[in-house]
C-alpha cells in the first residue's frame, strides 16, 4: 500500500523546466504526485505517494545533489503541511508556544478548513479561540462544524441571545457532538448547575471549543495547559486582543461582548 509524504524545497536557481525535471525524477522513481503548490516565496510543497521508504531515501539523496533547489522538508505530512499545499501558504504558529495558531479575518477560509480538520479527529480535544468582538469567531466555529459533519451545541454563547445551558437532553451526550462555550458568559453569568454541566462535558471524549479561554481559566479549575490548541483571530495582524472592555463594563453588561438578557 502506498504511503503519503510531504516534500518541500526552496528554489535556489530558478530556470525554465525546473518543475518538469522534479516531476520526471519522481516519475522515474515511481513516486506519484498528489498535490503541488507554492507554500512560501520561492518554495514549493508537494504531497507525494510512495510504495516504500527506500524510494523516499533514494529521492532524498538525489535532491540533495541538485544545485537548483534546497531540500527543506521530506516527512510524513502533518496537518499544517496538508493545509499549506491546499491553500498555498503556511498557517502562522507562535514561535514560543507551538500550540498557538494565528489568523486574520481575511483568512477565514483557511481558518475554517484548519478547524474542520481538527474537529474530524476522534476523542477529547480542547480548543481555545481568542479574538475581539465581531471578528468572526463563532461563525467560523459553526462553519467548521458543518465542514466536519459535526452537530454543534452552544453550552454558553451570545450569538443569537444569551445562552446558558444547565443540562443536556439524552441524545446531546454524544461524543460526535461539538460543544461550544463562551468563557465570558460562563464565568460571569452562570450558576453552579451550569458549571456541573461544563465538568460533565469536559469528561466526554469529544471536541470542546472555548471562546475567550483566558477569562475561562481565570475563573475555573482549568488552565491553559489543558488546551490542545489555541487559535487567535484578528481583524488585522497588528490588532491587540484585550479584555479591557469586559472590565470597564460591570460584568460586560451593555458592552461589545454582548448582553441580551432574554
Amino acid at each position: 500500500m502506498k504511503k503519503e509524504w510531504y516534500l518541500e524545497y526552496e528554489i535556489t536557481k530558478n530556470r525554465p523546466g525546473l518543475l518538469g525535471d522534479i516531476s520526471s525524477l519522481l516519475g522515474m522513481l515511481a513516486i506519484n504526485i498528489v498535490t503541488i503548490n507554492g507554500v512560501d516565496e520561492g518554495r514549493r510543497g508537494l504531497l507525494i505517494l510512495a510504495k516504500d521508504d527506500d524510494q523516499i531515501k533514494r529521492l532524498e539523496s538525489i535532491l540533495n545533489t541538485m544545485d537548483t533547489i534546497k531540500l527543506i522538508k521530506l516527512r510524513e505530512p502533518k496537518l499544517r503541511d496538508r493545509l499549506a499545499v491546499r491553500h498555498g501558504r503556511y498557517i502562522q504558529r507562535d514561535a514560543d508556544d507551538k500550540k498557538t495558531f494565528r489568523f486574520i479575518r481575511s483568512e477565514l477560509g483557511v481558518l475554517v478548513d484548519f478547524m474542520a480538520e481538527l474537529f474530524k479527529e476522534e476523542g477529547h480535544k480542547l480548543i481555545g479561540i481568542r479574538g475581539m468582538p465581531r471578528v468572526g469567531k463563532t461563525e467560523s466555529l459553526v462553519a467548521a462544524s458543518v465542514c466536519a459533519n459535526k452537530r454543534w451545541l452552544f453550552v454558553s454563547s451570545t450569538l443569537l441571545k444569551q445562552t446558558i445551558r444547565n443540562q443536556l437532553i439524552e441524545d446531546e451526550y454524544n461524543a460526535n457532538n461539538l460543544f461550544i462555550l463562551d468563557g465570558i458568559v460562563s464565568t460571569r453569568r452562570a450558576n453552579e448547575r451550569h458549571w456541573q454541566l461544563v465538568r460533565e462535558i469536559m469528561r466526554l471524549p469529544s471536541v470542546k471549543v472555548i471562546e475567550h479561554p483566558d477569562i475561562f481559566v481565570q475563573n475555573s479549575e482549568y488552565t491553559l495547559d489543558d488546551f490542545d490548541y489555541i487559535i487567535e483571530l484578528r481583524n488585522h495582524a497588528d490588532e491587540e486582543i484585550t479584555y479591557e472592555v469586559v472590565d470597564q463594563h460591570n460584568m460586560f453588561s451593555g458592552s461589545d461582548f454582548g448582553d441580551f438578557d432574554f
